[in-house]
């Protein structure tokens, strides 16, 4: 599973999670910093990555366009990285589930 961490997340969470998420990225190290939400979409689609975003933006687009890619909208406002870490830790074994599922797009952790 390779997830694409958005710009409102820290980009240390791609080696922090390594072990769990290996090929994962962040899209600062995409060269998609300064993109807009189409072209994240996009490079997520077509680079097999799930969107792990706080922004609601993606969570609407999964509603509206479905998967892929899928999303994984965080709900935890602001929060010390080690609390987004933890999170996506103790929903690993349900993000590779949800990862699985063609009918799902959108999971919500909070």
């Amino acid at each position: 599973m390779k997830l694409l961490f958005d710009q409102n997340l820290p980009h240390s969470l791609v080696d922090r999670l390594s072990d769990l998420f290996p090929s994962s990225a962040h899209v600062r190290r995409a060269d998609l910093a300064r993109s807009d939400d189409d072209a994240i979409w996009e490079h997520a689609r077509s680079n097999g990555f799930v969107i792990v975003s706080k922004d609601s933006d993606f969570q609407q687009r999964s509603l509206l366009l479905g998967a892929p890619p899928k999303v994984v909208w965080l709900r935890v406002g602001n929060c010390p990285t080690s609390r987004i870490e933890q999170l996506l830790r103790e929903h690993s074994a349900e993000l590779h589930t949800f990862e699985a599922d063609p009918k799902q797009s959108l999971l919500v952790l909070s």
